[in-house]
């Protein structure tokens, strides 16, 4: 099933990520919001594992396209492809560190413009709403 997703954090104009397409291995039209996060996490893990980790014999700069370098500088984090961890992800880890974020309120989940605040919620994904995740960012500081 394919789903459109859009990543965005607190205090940018634009999302730190445009809307995009995931496929999902999932055939009904309803879903919890846990077995969701969980759906996105594995596909999100198996994209990451499939890509190659392949050492470059000699090291040479790499320099980001036009239209990628607004984004950069929006973002204030730049990369260039590059993985330096030859690690593969774990599956499971990845899924139970997301439910442990949402419920410790890292990021909040919106499904047109209705916000899940809880993991039970039930989701029609018939009605082909656009999923907007937003990373939340507490603010430090002492009142002293």
């Amino acid at each position: 099933m394919e789903i459109k997703v859009t990543v965005k954090q607190l205090g940018r104009k634009h999302p730190v990520l445009s809307e995009q397409k995931l496929e999902i291995k999932y055939g009904a039209s309803r879903i919890v919001l846990e077995d969701l996060l969980k759906l996105i996490v594995q596909q999100q893990v198996e994209a990451f594992n499939a890509q190659s980790f392949e050492l470059e014999d000699t090291d040479y700069a790499k320099m980001p396209s036009e239209n990628y370098l607004n984004i950069l500088t929006d973002t204030g984090k730049a990369g260039f492809g590059s993985i330096y961890n030859e690690k593969k992800a774990n599956l499971q880890k990845a899924q139970e560190n997301a439910v442990q974020a949402f419920e410790d309120g890292m990021f909040a989940v919106f499904y047109n413009d209705g916000q899940l605040e809880n993991l039970s919620e039930t989701i029609d994904l018939s009605l082909e709403h656009t999923f907007t995740f937003i990373r939340l960012t507490f603010l430090a500081g002492s009142y002293w």
